[in-house]
């Protein structure tokens, strides 16, 4: 059973943090909810402290919110319970100052928990505690990052709908081409980049290489390996908040939708996987073959368990659009060594180094429930001793393989129906997250879209 953190170590951080910080004025509270969107309250200064050692009451239909924040009352979460409060609690270690904002500003993430204290069955970092847990059964611990791919876009025209690279900053060129890992863009970028570092130091938020995409305006940063997988998401969340903030800072807009363009490369958020023992090595280690058992199972159970998992990986109609044949999106669940038309990719580092990218996920997918679904496999693996079957030689894509659902209902209908699912996540989170998922799915197809009068207007 998951509760709060201990109330002497969460007031000690809060005083610490505003005697360090005499000048902040208003605190954000920040809660990722199932479909991923960040909500939370603004408090001020005085209500800080409080908030720390009481945890700070929110309705619980902030839990069953579909993207666009509108009540999902299928769930039985809203009226059914009055709409009861629940009590958000702080997230030790993520009470940060916020570099890019003229008013002194902080933030902090929360996580739902019932006024008795337990974990919210919808909590998303709970989801990931409770999978992390299990692993206590093998006496190891999961070590993971998130590396996530982001475009960004022309303010104006993104905000119109009709998305265009943006002009450079440095200069004013707007890129147009194909152009993987071209050195110009970060040149054309780089006070948004220099800016997006700096914050990202002022936040002790670990980036690692950044490198320009395949795509016009597309990017990757990756987050440094942390032994904690709930701090490499919570890292993975902060990323995702700063890099949005700083890119509005330079007049951009910074997306991670899946598949902004119809003629370009998606995004990915590829988790980087493996396991230490207690000693804290690394067992996937074993210069003598490309995987050893240990890591077989785990790419076993993750490849056998990707199509049950794919509501959570691709959780939006625009997901789906990313994954198309030679696009560096995987459309099939299969593994390799040092190959990027798979799945579940083994890099080409040795030793200690030795791990698994899960390259499924899109950006668009919530870092703690997509990560949860990938160790939920890894230990579903190592439990049932999965062999992953021979590894992809070569292209990919041009291979046969089970494929995975295509499409949004169908994941849906995948999730809900998995035995696996509801054994790692819970009968009550599948429901609650598929009948999210099933009425936002639902009310976006009711909605015409330009595409529909572009296609049937006078043509039928």
């Amino acid at each position: 059973m998951i509760k709060p953190p201990d109330r002497a170590i969460l007031r000690d951080e809060a005083n610490r943090f505003l005697s360090e910080n005499p000048d902040i004025q208003q605190v954000y509270l920040i809660y990722t909810d199932v479909v991923g969107v960040q909500r939370g309250k603004l408090l001020t200064r005085a209500e800080l402290l409080p908030a720390w050692e009481n945890g700070r009451f929110m309705a619980c239909s902030a839990m069953s919110m579909d993207v666009t924040g509108r009540d999902v009352e299928e769930t039985g979460m809203i009226w059914e319970t009055g709409d009861a409060d629940h009590t958000l609690w702080p997230v030790p270690g993520t009470l940060k100052r916020i570099p890019w904002s003229q008013v002194p500003r902080a933030q902090y993430l929360g996580s739902f928990h019932d006024l008795n204290g337990d974990g919210a069955i919808a909590e998303p970092r709970h989801a990931l505690q409770r999978i992390v847990d299990r692993f206590a059964e093998f006496d190891l611990k999961p070590v993971a990052a998130v590396e996530l791919e982001f475009y960004l876009l022309d303010r104006d025209s993104a905000l119109a709908g009709k998305p265009q690279p943006p002009k450079g900053l440095a200069c004013p060129e707007r890129q147009r081409h194909f152009q993987g890992y071209y050195l110009q863009d970060l040149e054309d970028f780089a006070p948004f980049f220099d800016d997006l570092y700096a914050a990202a130091n002022a936040q002790h938020l670990p980036l690692e290489a950044l490198l320009s995409e395949y795509s016009p305006g597309q990017m990757e940063i990756g987050l440094k390996y942390r032994t904690d997988a709930l701090l490499a998401c919570d890292e993975a969340i902060q990323f995702k908040r700063l890099v949005k903030a700083i890119a509005e800072k330079h007049g951009l807009i910074a997306s991670f939708m899946a598949k902004p363009y119809a003629n370009w490369t998606g995004c990915g958020m590829h988790l980087h996987i493996s396991l230490a023992g207690v000693d804290g090595r690394n067992i996937f280690t074993d210069d003598a073959v490309v995987a050893n058992e240990p890591l077989r199972f785990a790419i076993g159970g993750m490849k056998s368990t990707m199509a049950d998992g794919m509501a959570i990986f691709a959780p939006n109609a625009n997901s789906y659009r990313r994954f198309r044949k030679s696009s560096y999106a995987p459309i099939a669940p299969n593994w390799g060594f040092n190959n990027r038309s798979v799945s579940l990719r083994i890099p080409a580092g040795k030793g200690a180094a030795r791990h698994v990218e899960h390259r499924a996920a899109g950006a668009d997918a919530n870092p703690y429930l997509a990560m949860a679904a990938a160790l939920a496999g890894v230990h579903h693996g190592l439990k049932n001793k999965i062999d992953p079957g021979p590894m992809i030689e070569g292209n990919g894509y041009e291979q046969p393989c089970d494929p995975m659902p295509t499409n949004w209902f169908a994941a849906l209908e995948a999730f809900r129906r998995s035995v696996f699912v509801q054994e790692y996540f819970g009968d009550e989170f599948v429901r609650t997250f598929a009948t999210i998922k099933e009425v936002e799915a639902d009310r976006f197809f009711s909605e015409p879209q330009p595409l529909d009068f572009e296609y049937y207007l006078r043509t039928i």
